[in-house]
Order: structure tokens, then sequence, then C-alpha cells
């Protein structure tokens, strides 16, 4: 309850760190100056050189300007970066709370666990907010039976866990992580007997509730409500308050991913709530006060009316302290983000972010604009048009059965996989998913329409909003990486791949491609150089992180850009002319034991598609050789350390910080080791790559 007296205090503070800037903006001008001097000591001699050098030199400096390019980009997200606190204490009344709408997207049991996705639905409708202006959808896209089963058994178990949580104020509200915890101290109960005896009961029907769920995944044949498979079905709506919703699917119709797998057009007929909190199935609600943070945002009179949506952080509770995959993906969250909310806000990140319904369907309808216009851009749908009109008026489903089926069968028209045919829904309105990365879409083009986000971060002395799984296996993160590599074809992939090949393969051939020692231009590439790690290792520094994660950060960084940044480029290339279609690939979230411990041991699980490791390998192969070849041409055959100098640093470089390639070549005897089959590929593709390179040199 809000008092009087607070009622004119601030709902929320933005706050920047003035020494961080200094630090970042007086980098930004030096490291400016050093790469200013690179290009014009690249452009001065570029036609000075020797005629076998002028590809490799050229290939070189674009790698170094579009390096460049992206470094200059990044300075945005640390220029003025700011950080935000909340009052929630400070909100109106609940009554005077507007109603939210909570999407929680999955696709399937195979890859997401449904007791995970049902635990992820049950911290949600008992987040802390008002139990009649909460909606849950739990939208399956698979449409699979026993998704629909357990979603009912979850309504059945939250009869006894959402009492329990209100009546103890039990801050864990997921029930898997909350029973799984060795101590239970959220509950500021007065009467610790009463508090451990209802525990116990809950307990136990918390363990009954999963062994049902247990029991009805190993039964189901796919046979329950009409559900055919995860590609082809028709669709399925049940409600009240948790909303099941699976939309009709084809095999002959395009199905736009998981944003079209979102259903605003369902909650529109059945709640209509003015905000919807968008959820992954493996992210659950830890903090259940994040729908009050978020409206301290939404409640701000000059800020509410252009402020499309308030983004949270994503956590993770699998994550050790060793992160060898960088799978936290620390420098988005703790330094590109807050970054971005001191420009116009943070693009979406996917999920954990409460937005305006009118923002997310673009929608702005006047009384005086033509039905034909309307249904251009919004479909047929009589009824799903005056939902998004400013005055529509809510029927009450649970009062009125008429008017409940009549909405529901008009809910279940809506689901329908060829609805939006011939419609402006996905392009102009409504979720832009055309796109395997329609989140970041979407964000980047409200912003384009003026709309503008916020981002809220815990402190380090409160709990994380929402805590969920990530990847913790190589074979997944690069899999992943494909997709988000699309995003930037070829900025990252050909400069890394041109930096581990050119310089090795002409230091085996003794010929130099950097400035000597010597020369002052030399101290010019090192400075860019060190200045690149510093900055890097400062940013992780100052986020409480040990120096093991900057050097996780490097490693990941290289490898991801020669082997998934590489494949998502070629996707991103194929799809622009048609030459592919595109794609989504669910991120698995099915724990392996064997996996995860050799993650939590520090171990690379090298047990990834060859595509994958063969690269990696290839990549080391060709350093190795081209540092042994390079300093026995010093020592024995008289070329000059001064002139190669370069290249045998940068070489050095890759092989220090990827040293666990070679580990798994050779060392490791384990499971998760690199195979004989790829060790011996990738020695016969970097024999044919350093021969046909000095061929070509020497012709």
């Amino acid at each position: 309850m809000a008092s009087s007296s607070s009622t004119s205090l601030p709902l929320h503070i933005c706050h920047g760190n003035k020494l961080t800037m200094i630090i970042n903006r007086s980098h930004a001008v030096l490291h400016s100056i050093a790469i200013s001097f690179l290009i014009y000591y690249r452009t001065s001699f570029l036609f000075h050189q020797p005629t076998p050098i002028i590809i490799p030199w050229l290939l070189l400096f674009t790698s170094e300007l579009i390096l460049s390019f992206i470094w200059f980009l990044g300075r945005a997200y640390i220029w003025r970066p700011v950080y935000r606190t909340v009052f929630p204490e400070r909100l109106p009344n609940d009554d005077k709370l507007p109603a939210i709408d909570v999407f929680i997207c999955t696709t399937g049991p195979d890859k997401e666990p449904t007791i995970g996705v049902m635990n992820t639905l049950l911290s949600a409708m008992a987040l802390d907010y008002p139990p009649d202006k909460l909606h849950v959808y739990l939208s399956d896209d698979g449409g699979y039976a026993i998704t629909l089963h357990a979603m009912r058994e979850s309504w059945s178990f939250a009869r006894w866990w959402l009492p329990f949580c209100r009546r103890f104020g039990i801050k864990t509200r997921c029930p898997e992580a909350y029973f799984s915890r060795t101590e239970n101290r959220d509950s500021d109960s007065e009467n610790p007997h009463n508090f451990m005896v209802e525990r116990e009961k809950i307990k136990e029907q918390y363990v009954l509730f999963k062994e049902r769920v247990r029991r009805a995944g190993e039964e189901s044949k796919f046979k329950d409500k009409g559900v055919y498979t995860a590609s082809d079905h028709p669709s399925c709506i049940e409600m009240p308050l948790l909303v099941y919703v699976s939309r009709e699917k084809r095999t002959s119709q395009f199905h736009h991913f998981k944003a079209g797998a979102v259903n605003l057009r369902v909650s529109a007929m059945l709640s209509n709530s003015p905000y919807i909190l968008m959820l992954d199935c493996d992210m659950y609600c830890n903090d259940p006060t994040s729908a009050r943070q978020a409206m301290c945002f939404h409640f701000d009179p000059e800020m509410s009316p252009s402020l499309a949506f308030v983004q949270f952080p994503q956590a993770f509770r699998d994550i050790r302290e060793n992160d060898i995959y960088d799978s936290e993906v620390r420098s988005a969250y703790t330094i590109l983000w807050p970054g971005l909310d001191g420009l116009k806000g943070p693009v979406l990140s996917g999920t954990n972010f409460y937005i305006k319904r009118e923002a997310l369907c673009c929608h702005s309808i006047r009384k005086d604009i033509d039905l034909r216009e309307l249904k251009d851009s919004f479909g047929p749908s009589n009824e799903f048009i005056n939902s998004l009109r400013q005055d529509y008026k809510k029927p009450n489903l649970n009062d009125n059965g008429e008017a409940s089926n009549m909405l529901l069968e008009e809910a279940k028209v809506l689901a329908s996989c060829s609805y939006e045919d011939h419609t402006k829904w996905g392009k102009e309105v409504g979720f832009l998913y055309d796109s395997v990365a329609e989140d970041f879409l979407t964000g980047f083009v409200m912003q384009c329409k003026g709309w503008i986000s916020a981002y809220v971060a815990p402190s380090s002395s409160s709990r994380p909003q929402f805590l969920g799984t990530s990847t913790t296996n190589l074979n997944d993160l690069l899999t992943q990486g494909i997709r988000w590599g699309s995003l930037f074809p070829l900025l990252y992939c050909l400069p890394l791949w041109c930096f581990a090949t050119i310089p090795p393969l002409y230091l085996l051939n003794g010929i130099p491609l950097y400035p000597e020692v010597s020369d002052p231009y030399f101290s010019v590439f090192l400075f860019i150089f060190l200045s690149s790690l510093s900055k890097h290792l400062h940013e992780v520094v100052v986020t409480g992180k040990p120096i093991r994660k900057w050097i996780n950060e490097q490693r990941i960084w290289m490898i991801k850009s020669v082997t998934c940044h590489l494949y998502g480029s070629l996707d991103a290339i194929l799809k622009k002319f048609d030459l592919r279609k595109a794609s989504f690939l669910t991120t698995n979230k099915v724990a392996d034991d064997e996996q995860f411990k050799l993650y939590r041991e520090g171990k690379f699980d090298f047990r990834a598609s060859t595509i994958f490791v063969a690269p990696l390998v290839t990549v080391m192969l060709v350093n190795l050789a081209s540092i042994v070849g390079g300093v026995y041409r010093i020592m024995f055959m008289g070329a000059d350390w001064r002139k190669m100098f370069g290249q045998v640093l940068l070489s050095f470089y890759i092989i220090l910080m990827n040293y666990v390639v070679i580990e798994g070549m050779v060392l490791r005897k384990d499971k998760g080791r690199i195979p004989l089959y790829v060790n011996v590929l990738s020695i016969v593709f970097s024999l044919i790559f350093l021969s046909l390179g000095s061929i070509i040199i020497s012709i």
C-alpha cells in the first residue's frame, strides 16, 4: 500500500559513474589517435610494397578497418552508462495497478524438460501482484499433449503453492529451486513450527505433482485434445486465468519462428492486458517483485508515454565461477545494456521484459480510421480490431458464458496459421517475426519509431529478478551462436580468419607484414593491441570478475569468430539471395550430467560437430607450424627477428589463449577430448593450406 507521503517521491532514480565515464572516454580518445596512425601507415605504404604481399597487406588492412569500425560503434555503449534504482513501495494501491499478461513460450519436451517449464509457469503465477490482474499464457508451439496435461496438473498444484508463498512471504517462488535449497530462510514466519509443518505438506504435494507429470510423459502418445505433431496440428486454447495456447501449424505454411508463437492476438481476445511479460520457458521469476519494479517506470508520468518496455538481465543458476564458455554473457548485461540505457535504452533481449501492448502491436486506432484499412493491417477479425481501440471494454469471461464461448472461438481463429496472410501483421504491425533474431529486430524498429526502453539490473545485495539455464557445452554454444552470428555477417569472422592464417603463413615463409621493432609505427600496432586487451581486462575487473574470466572471454571470442560467426554469415548471405530458407534452432535445455561435469571441472567438451572442431584444430596447427618454422628461420637461417617479431607475437598469443585446443588434441584422455579422426582431418587441411599458400607466395 502506498502512503500519501510517498506520492510525490520518485518511483525510480537514474545515476551514472563519473569515474567510469572519464576512463572510458579518455581511452576512446587515445585509442582513436592510435587507429588514425595505423590507417595513415597502411595507406601511405600500401603501394610501396613488393607485389607478393600486396594482397595479404590489403586483407590485413581490411581486417584492421573492420575491427576498428566495430570498436568505434562500441564506444556508444560505454560513453554514458547509467544505473537505475527502483522504489516499488511508492507505487499506488493495488486496485490502481494495470493488468499483466505473462507469456511463457515452449517448443517441446525433447529440448525443454516439461517439469522445468511448469516451474517457470508456477513462479509466474506466484508473482507479487494482484492475482486478478495477472493472466499467464503457456504458449506451446509444439502442441504436445504432455505439455497440456502438465499445465492442468500445475493448475491443481498451484492451489497449494500460491497460498503457501503468500501466507509465509516466500521469496523463491519456483518450487524446484525452493525445495532444492539446503537452507530455507525465505520466510519471516512468527510461528516456525506451523511453517515447517505446512512446508512439508507442500513438498509432499510437489513430489506427487512431479510424479504425475513424469508418468504422463511416459504414457503420452500425443492423442490429447486434437494435438497431432509438433509441425502439423490445429490451434488449441484452454482457459481461464491460466491459458494454454497452441497456434495452428502446417508443414506447408511458414510459421514465423518463436515470435509467431507469442499469440498476441489470442491474448487480446481473452484478457487484453495493457502490459505483457515475456519469459523463456526456463527463465523462472526469482524475485516476485519484478512486476512492481517494472511498473515504477510505466507509472512515471514523464517517461511512460514513450516507454515501450523495461528490460531485466538474464542471470543463470547453472554458471560456475570458471565459466569457460562465457555462458553468462557478462559483457552484454553488465557493460553493453547499461551503456545503451544511457542512450535510448537497451534492445529487446528475447525474455525478461515488461512491454506495453500498444508498443508491441504498433496500434493507435482512432474512430475515424477506415475499417478496410484496419483489416489490411490487423486481419479480418472485427473483434480483434475492436480490442485494439482505446475505449474497448473487455467482457467478463467468468460472468458471461455466451461471451466467453464466442471469444474463445474467435481466439481459435486468431491462432490459425493463415490468419495474417495478405496483411501487414508481422511486418509493419505486431511482433516482427520474419527474422530468426526477432527480438533484436523488434527492439530496433521500436526505437526507430520513437519508443524508448529502460534497463534494471539487480544490485549486488539484491536478488536477480529472473534465473534460468545457459549453455554449458561447446556444441550448444556454437549452434546458438550461428543464429546470433547472422546479425552481423562477416564483421568478426573475416578479420579473425585473416589474422589467424595470413600472418602465420607469411611468417613460415619469412616475409614480414608488420613494421620492424625499431620502426616507430611498430609501437602503434603494439599500443592498439595492448590497449584493446587492457580495456577489456579493466571491464572484467570492475564488474567483479577474476582475470581468468578475461582469458575465457578472449578465447571464446576467437573460437566463435572462426566457427559459428562464419557459418552464421554464410547462412545470412544465402538467405539474402533466397538460396536457403530461414530456420530457428531451439537451444537445448536438457541437462547432460557428463557434459556438465566437464564444464564444472573447467574442461572443454570437444564432442561437438566436426564443422566446429576441425577449424579450431586447423588454425592451431597452422600457427604452431608457422611459429616453429619462423623461429627456425631466425635462429638458423639468418632471418631478421626484428622484422618478424610482430607475426611471432601474434601467433604466440593465439596459441597461448587457445591452449585448451592443444590440450584436447594431445593431452586429454577423457571422453571430451578431440577425436582422432578430427585431428587427422585437420592435419590434412593445414598441410594443404600451408603448401598451397607457399606455392602462391613463391610464384
